[in-house]
């Protein structure tokens, strides 16, 4: 009904370093990531009706990483999205969801996003990677951590899924 939509609509969605890379990058010769990249261009450009969109520092330093060009494409598609500040209490989440084998020691960086993305109470963290965040075991695995703490999950969810629930 119109007054549950209500409920979900405008709410705050972490944007993760993935996302800005698929939306920016030229279109792959691989279909299923040239479909991906359709599909969060579309969603990047609807998403201001239904989400309040947000992404980190960490977005940022990891924007600006490799081809100059490249990394200038994904500058200038986070400029206008407020950023979050990587935080103490965010940080000790990263350490503790590594600690607790949520995340691979080696993945700090995925596990920082989650963090920042739990810390700062956003709804939906929106992801391509499957690996770390968002494949069904890597859901799984992290809402529990972040439950078995005391704290609230954000949605783990590509930006397929969120499309998807545009109105």
């Amino acid at each position: 009904d119109a007054a549950g939509r209500l409920d979900w609509m405008r709410s705050r969605v972490y944007i993760e370093t993935s996302v800005v890379s698929y939306a920016s990058a030229r279109l792959s010769r691989d279909l299923v990531t040239a479909s991906r990249q359709r599909i969060t261009r579309r969603w990047l450009l609807l998403r201001d009706s239904a989400y309040q969109p947000c992404i980190s520092d960490l977005v940022l330093r990891e924007a600006r990483r490799g081809d100059p060009v490249a990394a200038q494409r994904r500058l200038r598609l986070c400029e206008s999205l407020p950023v979050i500040d990587i935080t103490a209490q965010a940080e000790t989440l990263a350490a503790r969801l590594i600690a607790s084998n949520a995340v691979p020691k080696q993945e700090a960086e995925d596990a920082l996003h989650i963090a920042l993305a739990t810390t700062a109470g956003v709804d939906f963290l929106a992801t391509w990677n499957f690996a770390h965040l968002v494949g069904a075991s890597a859901k799984y695995r992290l809402m529990r951590a972040i439950e078995a703490l005391g704290l609230r999950s954000p949605v783990l969810a590509t930006p397929e899924e969120l499309y998807e629930e545009l109105p």
